[in-house]
């Protein structure tokens, strides 16, 4: 990887939601949501971050766009630190990074025809120079994704939820950008309709050579469409790497609790299954010293309360434990 073009980078980047009590004066204690990431996105790839709910992985994707502010640490985008930018400098970065939302339910405004919807971004960034050219453009997009362009003048509630996603993915496409945020895209969607947004979106990254952060739970759909993975818990990173490398023999404890977790039909898949992670994840607002996933790992050790653990290189990947690369301690 190292041969290869960074499209968006991110040093030491850092969230965090200072407390309040009722009479919204601040206290001294502060919610963790994401603790120094340091994270290479690379030109045409897929970039998956998995976790569990609430690891930070969403917050970290948004304040990637400047959607949310970081409390520290810098964001670098073709070259350029954007973390300081003004309204006016984002809007053109904008250009560049676009968003495919969770629930296309949510994410369509009910009050405007598929075909405003899509023209949106063209007419505030003033792409086209005319109405037709506008329409023609929303035309061609609804064909790339799959819709019919008769249907434009119809309304988001009058499409399924499939149909919806394809239309977030049309605009999102609008202005051509080089890389777009999937945050969890087909988690609320049917498991028969994941298939078809997923293999669209490969399509799409194959014919327009874009690049995806890819936010999801689901470690089945991150094992399709991934080139790499970044395995967050409780604001920090874990691990990091290939895809296939990660699924086939995972560094970090978290990880390979993650991968035994998935449901499986072979019975020899569940019975390898050495330990199933007990107890609640930490809270964000007071974590644990040293390692963060010390209180659920079987293989803590005295060091992982007493020291944070570096993310460290391991060949083309990058694990946060003491331990990794090495024999794990035995369970007591």
């Amino acid at each position: 990887m190292s041969g290869r073009e960074i499209l968006l980078e991110t040093r030491n980047l850092t969230k965090e939601y200072q407390l309040k009590n009722n009479f919204g004066i601040r206290k001294k204690q502060a919610v963790h949501a994401v603790s120094d990431v340091s994270i290479e996105i690379y030109k045409g790839e897929t970039l998956s971050l998995v976790g569990e709910s609430g690891c930070g992985k969403s917050t970290l994707g948004r304040m990637m766009m400047r959607l949310i502010e970081p409390t520290r640490g810098e964001i670098i985008f073709g070259g350029e630190d954007i973390t300081a930018y003004t309204e006016r400098q984002m809007n053109q970065v904008y250009q560049k990074i676009q968003m495919i939302f969770q629930d296309p339910y949510a994410s369509l405004n009910p009050r405007m025809k598929v075909r405003q919807l899509i023209a949106e971004p063209l007419t505030t960034h003033k792409v086209c120079k005319s109405r037709e050219e506008t329409d023609k453009r929303v035309r061609e997009l609804m064909a790339m994704v799959g819709i019919r362009p008769e249907l434009a003048d119809r309304y988001p509630h009058q499409f399924s939820g499939g149909q919806r996603q394809r239309i977030g993915i049309a605009r999102a496409l609008a202005l051509n950008p080089m890389m777009m945020v999937c945050d969890e895209p087909v988690s609320a969607l049917d498991v028969s309709i994941q298939s078809q947004i997923l293999n669209l979106l490969r399509d799409l990254q194959a014919e327009f050579d874009l690049t995806y952060l890819f936010i999801s739970h689901d470690l089945g759909v991150v094992h399709y469409i991934s080139d790499r993975i970044c395995v967050m818990f409780l604001g920090k990173v874990c691990e990091i790497g290939d895809t296939e490398e990660i699924y086939k023999a995972p560094l970090h404890p978290y990880t390979k609790f993650l991968l035994q977790a998935v449901p499986s039909m072979d019975p020899e898949k569940r019975q390898k299954r050495e330990h199933i992670l007990a107890g609640e994840i930490p809270s964000a607002v007071n974590p644990p010293s040293g390692c963060r996933f010390r209180t659920r790992c079987p293989y803590a050790k005295d060091i992982c309360g007493e020291r944070e653990p570096e993310l460290r290189s391991f060949g083309t990947r990058k694990a946060a434990c003491h331990f990794a690369g090495g024999e794990m301690p035995t369970v007591p």
